[in-house]
């Protein structure tokens, strides 16, 4: 089977799952701020969870451009990846960097949907984006280590068995450089809630399940250091151009479910006796979206060829997500253009859409950072913060 042919099967095998959940499901969700749990469910039974594991684990052994094709289409369905998106990017840290052992122990009962590794404990409700200034502190006493701390924004931790944990175990003033003295570290969730870690969700515009966590004292055992310690921040940033890539696909799914939907209300609503879509003040930003969504996908393609390829894709990877995120927003305000007051209306599912694709202008990576990388790793430009 060639690329082109895998890529067409995963496509049509993933629509004809997602449209077991219409936009009702979602829409019920939303309401009530819950978890897709019967989705995620389907999704893991499926193996679609597992796309990035390797086959000797129980996983598909897939490509990143492949996963990408995953969670494009179930946001093109008009789903939300984001409940779930996090397992294919997290786990690569534990499959790049992770030991022997520890692969043995997690990832086959991770792709056999046993247990889920769905939360990062990465972003400091102090700290934000500068990462090398986290305050959370993981201090070896014999065979444990000492969790003290909060963290803010970790996402699915309330659905999810493990956590990957970042947090300083060199104190600040004794490393040379500022990225060094961190470490990842795995948290098994049941055990750890309630034991030392205390998690709270935090309620947003999305539906997001996203929370904060404060972590008193927490014991976790040294063998779950991930790699050697002090190295986290290089294993985090390792796993970043995958974010970014796996990201862009989500949004070009949501740019193309906006387009879609505009362009079919705009062909069915007539006023003044006429489709609206037969107005160029309609058809034209419509069009335009479009146009906007598809050169993002290009890029989307090239950074995702470059790194199934192993070759530096940094700059191909930031651009992806912006162009991506950049494109899907502007679709989602034209979809809500299009609609009128309808758009707003939850029945017609464009409000629920415009929130989620909003979230991708600030995270994971806010579009200024993906500037300020481009302006000085790209142009050679001085660093800007």
């Amino acid at each position: 089977m060639t690329d082109r042919d895998l890529h067409v099967a995963l496509r049509g095998a993933v629509r004809d799952l997602c449209a077991r959940f219409p936009d009702v499901y979602w829409r019920d969700l939303d309401a009530r701020r819950a978890y897709p749990d019967a989705f995620v469910t389907a999704l893991t039974e499926a193996g679609y969870l597992a796309a990035l594991i390797p086959e000797e684990y129980g996983g598909s052994g897939l490509t990143v451009a492949d996963a990408s094709i995953i969670l494009e289409e179930i946001n093109h369905g008009g789903g939300n990846a984001a409940a779930c998106h996090a397992q294919m990017y997290i786990m690569g840290t534990l499959l790049r960097h992770g030991s022997a052992e520890q692969k043995r122990a997690y990832l086959p009962r991770i792709a056999a949907g046993e247990l889920r590794l769905q939360a990062f404990g990465v972003t400091e409700p102090t700290t934000g984006s500068d990462t090398t200034q986290l305050q959370t502190t993981a201090v070896r006493k014999g065979d444990r280590y000492v969790v003290n701390g909060q963290k803010v924004w970790t996402s699915r931790a309330e659905h999810s068995d493990l956590m990957l944990l970042i947090a300083r175990t060199t104190p600040a003033d004794q490393v040379k450089r500022r990225t060094e003295g961190l470490s990842i570290l795995l948290v098994d969730l049941r055990q750890a809630i309630g034991h030392g870690l205390t998690v709270r969700p935090i309620r947003t515009m999305m539906n997001h399940s996203t929370t904060e966590a404060f972590f008193d004292d927490l014991e976790v055992p040294a063998g779950n250091l991930v790699g050697e310690e002090g190295k986290g921040f290089r294993y985090l940033i390792d796993g970043l151009n995958a974010e970014r890539i796996l990201i862009a696909a989500e949004c070009v799914g949501d740019g193309r479910w906006f387009v879609e939907r505009a362009t079919r209300y705009a062909k069915e609503r007539v006023v003044f006796g006429r489709p609206i879509g037969q107005n160029q003040g309609v058809q034209f930003p419509i069009a335009r979206a479009h146009v906007a969504v598809e050169a993002a996908d290009l890029m989307r393609w090239r950074a995702a060829e470059l790194f199934d390829r192993g070759q530096p894709c940094g700059a191909e990877a930031n651009m992806a997500k912006l162009l991506a995120a950049d494109a899907s927003w502007e679709a989602a305000n034209v979809a809500v253009q299009t609609y009128g007051g309808f758009g707003f209306a939850e029945d017609y599912d464009i409000e629920r859409k415009f929130r989620e694709t909003r979230l991708y202008q600030v995270a994971p990576v806010s579009t200024n950072l993906i500037l300020a990388y481009i302006g000085e790793h790209v142009l050679g430009m001085p660093r800007s913060y």
